[in-house]
């Protein structure tokens, strides 16, 4: 898991804009982050709430589809949540003018 982790935190960053990634286990704990360690606690605790709620909705909506993408824009930032199997991915990026 740990070269699949490398590979998409260097797919990300490649992103214009990008100013942060963070990779959150099951258990929204960080695995691995580019950036300041209480930041991501932060981000990953409240992408982790999002996220469970994000998916809780669409299970509402339509019992036969999943959640498999969750973005998220304010004046300062934008958010791109990614769930994958055992993980998530936190995108953090100034947003496009």
């Amino acid at each position: 898991m740990s070269a699949e982790i490398e590979e998409i935190l260097k797919r990300y960053s490649n992103y214009p804009n990008v100013s942060g990634i963070i990779i959150v286990d099951a258990f929204a704990i960080p695995i691995k982050t580019t950036m300041e360690y209480t930041l991501t606690v932060h981000y990953a605790a409240l992408a982790n709430n999002l996220l469970a709620k994000g998916s809780k909705m669409v299970q509402k909506l339509d019992s036969s589809n999943e959640l498999t993408a969750l973005r998220l824009r304010t004046l300062n930032h934008e958010l791109m949540i990614v769930p994958e199997e055992n993980f998530f991915i936190v995108v953090v990026q100034k947003p496009c003018e």
